[in-house]
């Protein structure tokens, strides 16, 4: 089985601090969210999931927001993440 697992570069980082709607729940530095993210990612693989890192396009976050009148929190960028390819 395979799952999509968003990944956000450390230069879009203060941007996509800036367009989330949920950034009281989001961490602080790209650093602490990528201490995170490689500790998920090893417990999907280890428990046999094949883990397809996604490039965040920041624009196309927030075209995918607005066209589906979503919110840019953690269940719609987990669902924008999980339709790519």
């Amino acid at each position: 089985m395979e799952v999509n697992l968003a990944f956000y570069r450390k230069k879009d980082w203060r941007k996509f601090l800036s367009i989330i709607d949920d950034r009281e729940s989001m961490f602080d530095t790209w650093k602490e969210w990528h201490s995170s993210y490689l500790r998920t990612k090893n417990e999907l693989t280890t428990n046999g999931l094949k883990v397809n890192d996604v490039q965040v396009n920041l624009n196309e976050l927030n075209q995918y927001c607005r066209e589906n009148g979503l919110k840019n929190n953690g269940r719609t960028r987990s669902q924008f993440v999980s339709n790519k390819k």
